[in-house]
């Protein structure tokens, strides 16, 4: 449950990284490259896309004991299936220091396999909601999702500091499903992460609540990253000021 309780500023990375089923662009699928990748971010709260194999059991395509023994964070637990540590792909992963008051999926309107999830954090006392997603590539549906996601977001109680994001497939720069966003919400725009290898468009954005300061925001860019996934990993550090 989220609370206003403590009196003191909080930093809080975030990362989104649609690692296409951990298959790069040498079209080999390897799981230890994203865990690098991830350990360059090194984001104290990571939303991922893709993360799930598709079909069977759904069992995630990063090994539980590869997480455990070769980074500092543990999946968010979202009641799915024993392998998976996603929900169509969405999974979050925290540091292993922030606790999770509560985790859910988030139905969207889709005629493709795609979500949303929402989690409920503490870090450092202060507590922060978060939706991980990963939207259609039709605008008209892309809309309807985001329609939905804020629908969630109003039927959460009390309100929180928020962030959203996620591989939104949305081409427009403001346009599009991001004039669903109203009432305070803030769009970044970390920068071009599609595709790696020479990137043309913003397809992974971030979404922020008013009680938000950015400290930065960006793209994070290197040798592994450019040829893990077809995308790049974007990232924001926030800072919540004292209250």
């Amino acid at each position: 449950m989220c609370a206003r309780l403590f009196a003191r500023s909080v930093q809080i990375t975030f990362a989104s990284y649609n690692i296409r089923k951990a298959i790069g662009l040498d079209r080999r699928r390897n799981p230890d490259r994203i865990l690098a990748v991830l350990k360059e971010i090194d984001a104290d709260v990571v939303a991922l896309q893709e993360a799930d194999r598709r079909f069977g059991a759904r069992a995630s395509v990063l090994p539980l004991a590869a997480i455990d023994e070769h980074t500092h964070y543990r999946p968010v637990q979202l009641g799915g299936r024993p392998d998976s540590i996603g929900w169509h792909g969405n999974a979050v992963l925290v540091r292993r220091d922030i606790s999770v008051d509560a985790a859910e999926a988030v139905a969207l309107p889709t005629l493709e396999p795609r979500g949303a999830v929402r989690v409920d954090l503490r870090v450092a006392g202060r507590a922060v909601r978060l939706v991980g997603m990963h939207l259609d590539l039709s605008g008209l549906r892309r809309r309807q999702q985001v329609r939905a996601v804020l629908h969630h977001l109003a039927g959460q109680m009390p309100e929180c500091p928020t962030v959203l994001l996620g591989d939104m497939n949305e081409w427009s720069r403001h346009g599009g499903c991001f004039r669903e966003f109203a009432h305070g919400w803030r769009l970044l725009a970390p920068g071009r992460s599609f595709p790696s290898r020479r990137p043309v468009a913003q397809l992974d954005r971030i979404v922020i609540s008013p009680e938000w300061q950015v400290e930065q925001a960006g793209v994070h860019h290197s040798a592994l990253a450019s040829v893990g996934s077809d995308h790049l990993p974007v990232f924001a550090r926030l800072n919540l000021p004292k209250i």
